[in-house]
């Protein structure tokens, strides 16, 4: 944090006393530039707190009372506050209704720690926070079993499964060899959640055409050498 950014003013909202208490410990040990100034229970706790509105708020999704979750971030929204929601459940169909609702982060209690920290930066920061856990459930569930994939991961399929080695695929898109290596992982991992194996060559070629990323006549030129690579 650098002296003169205000530090983000952080609430957190859990009904669980002992898992409140470990996490306004670990934030404030973990974030010089996170300040806790509420840690409640309830939600009328929060509105009624001294120190509401904040910047951002930590709010379990799972909290008994009859309150839809729409209505606590649509009350949030309004007061300019954004939030951040955790919960116990991965469903994707539970992970889309928040974030269209207004979530701009949604963890899962399970998770890494460290993770709380770069939700709560870029909720504050205005931008939406997924972990790559919840990110991989999300694309699994994705309508026809196709993972949804980032441009540049498309852009990697691409060229790779048109038979470009990974150090041609990386000069093409101008990054390091590892990262193109990397981008590869991810893509394997992404169908492997999703039930589609594309472990070789050959495999993500075949998948790369079947979602229209490739066209067959692309990968004739390739030789037998780079398919098997």
């Amino acid at each position: 944090m650098t002296d003169s950014a205000a530090p983000i003013r952080l609430a957190i909202v859990d009904d669980h006393r002992m898992l409140l208490g470990a996490l306004t410990e670990w934030i404030r040990n973990a974030a010089d530039d996170i300040d806790m100034v509420a840690a409640v229970t309830t939600w009328p706790d929060l509105l009624t707190h001294p120190e509401f509105p904040v910047d951002v708020v930590l709010l379990d999704l799972d909290l008994k009372d009859s309150l839809p979750i729409s209505v606590k971030l649509r009350t949030l929204k309004t007061t300019g506050v954004k939030t951040v929601l955790m919960s116990t459940y991965s469903e994707p169909a539970v992970i889309r209704e928040a974030i269209a609702a207004g979530a701009l982060g949604y963890l899962v209690k399970s998770e890494e720690a460290g993770m709380i920290v770069e939700a709560i930066r870029a909720a504050h920061a205005g931008k939406p926070f997924i972990s790559s856990e919840l990110d991989l459930a999300l694309s699994a569930d994705e309508v026809g079993g196709a993972p949804k994939l980032s441009a540049q991961e498309r852009r990697v399929m691409a060229l790779y499964g048109g038979g470009e080695p990974v150090k041609q695929v990386a000069q093409a898109l101008e990054i390091s060899e590892e990262t193109a290596k990397s981008y590869l992982k991810r893509i394997r991992e992404k169908y492997r959640v999703a039930g589609i194996d594309v472990g070789t060559k050959v495999a993500l070629r075949k998948r790369a055409i079947q979602d229209g990323l490739l066209v067959q006549v692309d990968y004739h030129r390739a030789s037998e050498t780079n398919l098997t690579e």
